[in-house]
């Protein structure tokens, strides 16, 4: 059951991991279309597609930070359950003696 917890554990870290290098990925995205908007170029078309763009943007750094507060709540009860564990084996440890 530990092993299963630390396999979780580690599983869940990479996660995070990789959904924070993402949500820099897209944040620095987003503020390269944010400058592109200040250089003031004139074509509509453009700017709609920026806007559009920089939406998406919007709504994926949302949508990731929801991700990574998810993650870790999950985190900490899988701590919680970790320790759980190991208050359990100690018990059992001793009613084993």
């Amino acid at each position: 059951m530990y092993e299963k917890a630390l396999a979780t554990n580690q599983r869940l870290k990479s996660r995070l991991e990789t959904s924070k290098q993402e949500l820099v990925m897209i944040q620095e995205q987003l503020q390269r279309a944010q400058q592109k908007g200040r250089k003031g170029e004139c074509g509509s078309n453009m700017l709609d597609t920026e806007k559009k763009e920089s939406w998406s943007l919007k709504k994926k750094i949302s949508d990731m930070e929801e991700q990574v507060k998810v993650k870790a709540d999950l985190k900490l009860e899988n701590q919680r359950l970790k320790d759980e564990n190991g208050a359990l084996i100690r018990v059992i440890t001793k009613l084993s003696k």
